[in-house]
Parts: structure tokens; sequence; C-alpha cells
């Protein structure tokens, strides 16, 4: 299955039904494991494939070496694959799309944080982007799957703990009505918190397991996909320093 409309409307459906897992990758040798294990769909993490390039994350890597690195991901599965597209590393609606499009993925994680001034974007011109981005996509003839990922929970984008549900489900009912598939409030840690998103933005929401949310909770609380960040990346980093370690002692 390469037809990359094909794979993007697959790519939408996992977002009902059963929760979806992705634990993310960080290159192509991840991606065959994953897609080996029999996930339904591959997705990267922008934190652990920015330092398996050796650069900071928070669009610390050319957005050239992040899309080249998603096409090796794309092109050794058969399965949808959505990036970890930071915010979009600065291009204009109609060339993400092309570019996004050209590495073989059919989805992208968008996130809210403006990493040129440390803050959240204004709710208002990332929701225009969004409607923009899906709107280059339909003439595509692609209908890409966007993951609008809201930062308000995230402790350093300045926004009081108290204001923080409040201010994702306004941000997450402007994105799902730019047209985003998912809404990704990361950094949620409190089942009350993701439970009142799952309800308030009503449209499919991406969780991340924690103290208080393991996979049995998510599905409960109905959360449409759950996302694991660079956890694998780093635990396999942790595995090779371990066996390093025990080379020297």
């Amino acid at each position: 299955m390469t037809d990359p409309k094909t794979l993007a409307e697959t790519l939408r459906s996992l977002h009902s039904g059963e929760m979806l897992v992705l634990p993310n990758v960080w290159d192509a040798a991840s991606a065959e494991i994953v897609a080996e294990a029999g996930f339904p769909a591959v997705a990267t993490a922008s934190a652990a494939v920015s330092a398996m390039l050796g650069y900071p994350d928070g669009e610390g890597a050319p957005w050239q070496e992040m899309f080249a690195a998603a096409a090796r991901i794309a092109r050794v599965v058969s399965v949808p694959v959505t990036v970890d597209a930071e915010a979009g590393y600065g291009l204009a609606p109609r060339e993400f799309v092309e570019r996004l499009l050209e590495t073989g993925a059919v989805g992208c994680n968008l996130e809210d944080t403006d990493h040129r001034s440390g803050g959240l974007a204004d709710a208002d011109e990332h929701a225009e982007r969004i409607a923009e981005i899906r709107s280059a996509a339909t003439g595509a003839g692609v209908p890409i799957v966007v993951n609008a990922r809201v930062d308000t929970f995230l402790g350093d984008r300045g926004i009081p703990e108290p204001d923080r549900l409040a201010e994702a489900v306004r941000r997450g009912r402007l994105y799902r009505d730019a047209g985003a598939d998912c809404v990704y409030p990361i950094g949620v840690r409190r089942r009350d918190d993701l439970a009142a998103l799952v309800t308030e933005v009503a449209c499919p929401v991406n969780g991340n397991v924690g103290e208080e949310l393991d996979l049995t909770a998510l599905r409960e609380l109905g959360v449409a996909r759950v996302s694991y960040g660079p956890r694998f990346y780093r635990a396999a980093l942790e595995g090779f320093r371990t066996s390093i370690g025990n080379l020297v002692r």
C-alpha cells in the first residue's frame, strides 16, 4: 500500500475505534521494528530524530535533515508514517505540504510553540496556518492527517497553571475548526484534565502515558491516540551506555 491518498485515509481511520498506539521511532531500523511488531502506523519523535542527527530539539535541526530522516523511515515500511514536524520550520503552508509528501509521510504533528520567541504562538494565527496547510493538502489530493499539538501544559510556555486547561480547550477547538484531525495536549498529567479535554474539544485527542494515565486509563477516557515521544530512543541509548560501561569495568 504505497498510494499516498490511501495511506492518509488509512491513518485517519485509525483515529476512531480502537486506540491508536504509536511507539515513536527515530530512524529506519527502529521504524522497521515497530512495523514488524504489527503496529498499523509509524510516528517519529522530533526530539529523538534531532538528537540522532546531532542537533537540539525545538527546530534546532535543519528541516532538510529532519525530512530526509523521515524519508528514510517511510521508505522501509508499508504502513502510514506521520512526522513530528515541530512548528513547521517556518515553511510556507504549500511548501510544507509538498516537502512532507516528498518524504512519503502522510501525517504530521504541528505544535503551537513559537521557537523564536520561546513562548506560545498566537492561537488565531496558528489556526490560520493549520487551515492553510489543510487547503494545500486538499489541493495536492492527499488528505494528510494533522495532529495539532497544544503546548499550554508545558511549564515554560508562560501559561499559569490554573489557566492551562481552559486555554488548551480554547486552542484545541480553534485548531479542530481550522482542519486539524486530532488535538494533542502534551504534558497533561492529571486524569481529570485529560477527561475534560476529550469531552470539551470533541474531536480525537492524543494522550501520553504517565503516573495517572496508563494505557487502560487512556482507553477508558476515550483517547484516540497515544504517543511516547523520545522515550524509547532514550531507553535504547541507556541500554547501549550500560553495555559499553560493562566493557570498561
